[in-house]
């Protein structure tokens, strides 16, 4: 089964269960991914799906510090429910050395030898790494490597 039709058999599941939290996260889940079909005119695939609830998992993650550093906490923990049931659907996530070896694998597969070739690396790593970690602390890690 696949990812599309996993978050439609959770959203039929919240229904039954009347957990309202799950399903108004999943609805804006599925609506996003409706947009992207009809502006795209694509079936999405697990890969593009996967794109959507990344940037929804960064959008909740910007929200909570947002919310926080407000003094509202109510609305923070509204954003953390919806953040819980959205990486649910992530893959897991590597650790820190797993990143850095695959930053240096690419980096020995590119041949890169300079920051020049930062763009080269990076289109490398997205689409092994999209999903599974944070590419603004990749794109860190990339640069550490290039600048040594």
């Amino acid at each position: 089964m696949g990812l599309k039709e996993q978050i439609t058999e959770d959203m039929k599941a919240a229904m039954r269960a009347k957990d309202m939290g799950k399903l108004g996260t999943i609805r804006l889940l599925t609506a996003a991914m409706k947009q992207k079909e009809v502006d795209e005119r694509v079936e999405l695939t697990d890969t593009h799906v996967l794109a959507i609830i990344d940037k929804m998992v960064k959008q909740r993650k910007d929200s909570i510090s947002q919310f926080e550093a407000g003094g509202r906490q109510d609305l923070a923990d509204v954003e953390k429910a919806e953040l819980a049931v959205l990486a649910a659907y992530m893959p897991a996530s590597l650790s820190d050395d797993e990143i850095k070896a695959e930053v240096q694998a690419a980096v020995a597969a590119t041949g890169a030898a300079g920051p020049q070739d930062m763009g080269k690396v990076m289109g490398v790593l997205k689409p092994k790494l999209a999903g599974r970690a944070d590419m603004t602390a990749v794109s860190a890690l990339v640069k550490a490597a290039l600048a040594a």
